[in-house]
């Protein structure tokens, strides 16, 4: 999968390192001369491309007409926008991730306009405190479907009805699943017959109305 970053700042830089380290084939877009050198001594041989994001001819130099993905994350709400507005509607990219630097500008950021996932950081802060506050100790890994799943890590707690059973004798919300558990450094693939065991780490994948019946289940049980 070929992956486009526009905007090589902070969160572009790390974005691209990420995917690369996952086997991803990214090239990251920016038009500061010294953004590019440091990228450029910090991303592998050709993966930089010095140019302006919103521009077609940069985005085509780029390799924008083969790309799975584009990213655009500049610092700039005006830039992102026609970065995504391009790539969907020009270059029919299949997906595209936008970032909104200023929360006043996330209604801006539709499908209408190209967007199909904005990346509001205020709003996923927002979002997690509201789940840390409502899910104790659960973490959310991954949003999927736009939010609709999620995968999700939960601690098993000492006093949780799950402890010592088998998985298949958990109740488990019908729409969710067991996917692993880390246990003492090792990762378990969970079957039928695996038994849950005290601060075993369980990931599931589960829709977002199973996901706080997955916790009642697995985290500290209501006084």
């Amino acid at each position: 999968m070929f992956v486009l970053v526009i905007g090589g700042g902070k969160t572009g830089s790390h974005l691209a390192s990420q995917l690369m380290e996952q086997g991803y084939e990214v090239t990251v877009v920016d038009d500061r001369a010294a953004v590019v050198e440091r990228l450029k001594h910090e991303l592998p041989a050709g993966s930089v491309v010095a140019g302006d994001g919103t521009s077609p001819f940069c985005l085509e130099r780029a390799g924008v007409r083969k790309a799975h993905v584009v990213a655009a994350v500049t610092g700039d709400d005006d830039e992102n926008l026609v970065i995504a507005t391009l790539a969907r509607f020009e270059y029919n990219v299949p997906r595209i991730i936008a970032r909104v630097n200023n929360p006043k500008n996330a209604w801006l950021f539709t499908p209408d306009m190209g967007v199909d996932v904005a990346l509001n950081q205020a709003d996923l802060m927002a979002k997690l405190i509201a789940e840390e506050m409502s899910l104790g100790d659960m973490m959310t890994l991954l949003k999927l479907r736009r939010g609709e799943y999620s995968i999700v890590e939960e601690k098993a707690h000492p006093d949780s009805p799950a402890i010592g059973k088998q998985v298949r004798e958990l109740d488990l919300p019908e729409q969710c699943i067991l996917t692993a558990i880390l246990r003492r450094g090792k990762l378990i693939l969970p079957r039928g017959n695996t038994v849950i065991e005290e601060s075993d780490e369980v990931i599931a994948v589960a829709h977002s109305s199973a996901v706080a019946a997955l916790g009642a289940m697995l985290g500290h049980p209501p006084l």
